[in-house]
């Protein structure tokens, strides 16, 4: 199935600091049309949740990297890292709900896997893959100015689903987005008046949020 509806819809801060790649990268990056926003390129611009899976795909496969066996992986050609962000844009983003989905890896060669929970890694053809060099697009990214979480659980008690709040983090199982949390802190809520207001949240769920959050916004400081 083809990306609809159901995607997500991250601003340029929101994208920048969920995928981990510094800011004036993202927006570089739109400007030459090597990765334009998929929910909307123009005036307010949103990202979708594949899109951040792409942006970690480019900034990782335009690195120059040490492979398995020491020697020098040079940087993938953009052809390979088009081909790359066209596979990701055909995922079928009903796969990941409440209780995760598949690990998406990308090779050095700009070729795209799936890893469920029942299978090895495949192509989006059934393909086997044979290069056992595989990025994890879902998993914690690190950069050496950023920290970007799991885009599924970036936290135990949190999740990330495309087709749930606009794939907005939020407390699994409940509506309540992190931002929603993080914005009681910054008022000047103390953890026992926030449980108060979500009794039915576990208080450690709610740290989580906050946490998460400041992650983002340490983020989005650091590559400034």
């Amino acid at each position: 199935m083809k990306i609809g509806g159901t995607r997500g819809a991250y601003t340029a801060d929101r994208a920048s600091a969920l995928s981990g790649v510094p800011i004036s990268t993202v927006h570089y990056w739109a400007r030459e049309d090597i990765l334009v926003p998929s929910i909307s390129p123009t005036k307010l611009k949103l990202w979708s949740y594949a899109d951040l899976m792409g942006l970690r795909t480019i900034y990782w496969l335009r690195k120059r990297k040490l492979g398995t066996d020491g020697w020098d992986v040079p940087a993938t050609t953009m052809r390979a890292v088009r081909r790359a962000l066209t596979m990701l844009r055909d995922l079928d983003l009903e796969l990941w709900t409440e209780e995760g989905g598949p690990s998406v890896r990308v090779n050095p060669a700009g070729e795209i896997f799936i890893l469920t929970r029942d299978a090895g890694p495949e192509t989006l053809l059934g393909e086997w893959p044979l290069d056992p060099e595989m990025f994890d697009l879902i998993a914690p990214f690190e950069t050496p100015v950023s920290r970007a979480p799991d885009l599924a659980k970036p936290r135990p008690h949190l999740r990330i689903v495309p087709g749930k709040l606009s794939g907005s983090p939020h407390i699994a199982h409940t509506r309540l987005e992190t931002l929603a949390v993080v914005a009681l802190a910054d008022r000047g809520f103390d953890s026992t008046k926030i449980e108060r207001l979500y009794p039915a949240v576990q208080p450690v769920a709610l740290v989580e949020a906050v946490d998460l959050e400041r992650q983002l916004v340490q983020n989005l400081r650091a590559a400034a």
